[in-house]
């Protein structure tokens, strides 16, 4: 059996799933469901100076394929979480990263508030732009008070990752969360037409599977530029994409959306599947596959314009058609023995065929 345990930024987790800031970690309760369901450990929801009001309704699932939040930070008082429900979330006795936001003075009101609960921070600053300024001064002065570990939380809008990256590690940021959710964004009900969200112009954020390519750009730049670890956040729903997370360099991951449209029993599933992957590919820890991607693109000098057609496993292929219907160049048939066949001077190497066969039958250079 794989050892999928981590080490991050000297926190000790049992496997590499942990609860991310947001309504699966919103006060004491849920955290510890959250690990009693197979969660390493948590990042409490986010807490700012006061306690934040949350248009409603602030939640909408789109069938799994995306999810639009109007979510902020904890609609509960720092005080109160003080007072009810970081001695309990201790209780669970995983490692406690406390969310914190957004700006300096925010920093120093809370850490000397809570800094005998936390194990260690993660810190929102919702920086987009080029002055790193705010980010760096949330930074040094959450450092200045604490002696745990800070990990800074990433914005997707952020130019240049890696310097920003490098800035954050060389200020003494002990690890990096990427990302936030994506947004602002619209979606319209249309037997109402009236918005999903509850905000004033019906703007939310998108987090679940569609953001998780935006999310795996990301970690990888930043594991690319520094030697601290990286916690992967956004669109991870299964264990596959746990694994193809550490493949670009994360250290390990936080779910949050598909904890909230499943469950806590989310986590202890994901758990299992990326265990399970491990061992059926035949390796022995995360360690074997952390970074592969990187090594892999770190080989390519140029892009590649060669097209080659995919190849057509004979065992595999049922002749459903699906690729023959689909191909935008009619490079595709179906022959009389119930096999794709490939036109190689009409195919184009595009690739779609392969990513839409439900059999797995073709495969493409890559």
């Amino acid at each position: 059996m794989a050892n999928i345990k981590v080490n991050f930024a000297g926190l000790e987790y049992e496997n590499p799933v942990i609860v991310a800031a947001g309504p699966p970690s919103k006060d004491a309760e849920t955290c510890v469901r959250a690990v009693e369901n197979g969660a390493a450990g948590v990042v409490t929801k986010t807490i700012s100076s006061v306690a934040a009001e949350i248009p409603k309704p602030c939640m909408h699932d789109f069938k799994g394929k995306h999810f639009l939040n109007t979510e902020l930070w904890s609609e509960e008082s720092p005080e109160h979480w003080v007072e009810n429900e970081y001695a309990r979330c201790k209780a669970a006795n995983e490692p406690l990263i406390i969310g914190l936001g957004y700006v300096e003075a925010d920093i120093r009101k809370l850490i000397p508030m809570i800094d005998k609960f936390a194990d260690a921070y993660e810190i929102s600053s919702h920086y987009v732009g080029r002055d790193l300024t705010p980010m760096l001064s949330t930074l040094r002065a959450a450092k200045e008070l604490s002696e745990k570990p800070v990990f800074m939380k990433v914005s997707p809008g952020i130019e240049n990752l890696s310097e920003v990256a490098r800035e954050l590690e060389a200020n003494g940021a002990d690890g990096l969360v990427a990302i936030n959710s994506v947004g602002p964004c619209l979606s319209i009900d249309i037997e109402t037409g009236k918005p999903h969200m509850g905000s004033k112009n019906g703007y939310g954020w998108m987090s679940g599977a569609a953001i998780k390519p935006i999310a795996m750009r990301v970690v990888y730049e930043l594991s690319s530029a520094v030697e601290i670890p990286v916690f992967a956040v956004g669109g991870i729903s299964k264990g596959e994409d746990v694994i193809e997370f550490i493949m670009a360099g994360a250290t390990a991951v936080q779910v949050c959306t598909q904890a909230i449209i499943e469950g806590p029993k989310a986590f202890g599933r994901i758990v299992r599947e990326t265990e399970k992957w491990l061992d059926d590919h035949g390796y022995d820890s995360l360690d074997d596959i952390r970074g592969i991607a990187g090594r892999h693109l770190n080989k390519r000098t140029a892009p590649n314009y060669v097209t080659t057609p995919p190849s057509v496993s004979k065992e595999k292929c049922i002749g459903c058609g699906i690729c023959a219907d689909l191909c935008p160049y009619h490079a595709i048939h179906i022959n009389e023995n119930k096999l794709a066949v490939i036109d190689a001077d009409k195919c184009f190497g595009c690739g779609v065929c392969v990513s839409k066969c439900p059999k797995d039958a073709m495969t493409i250079s890559r």
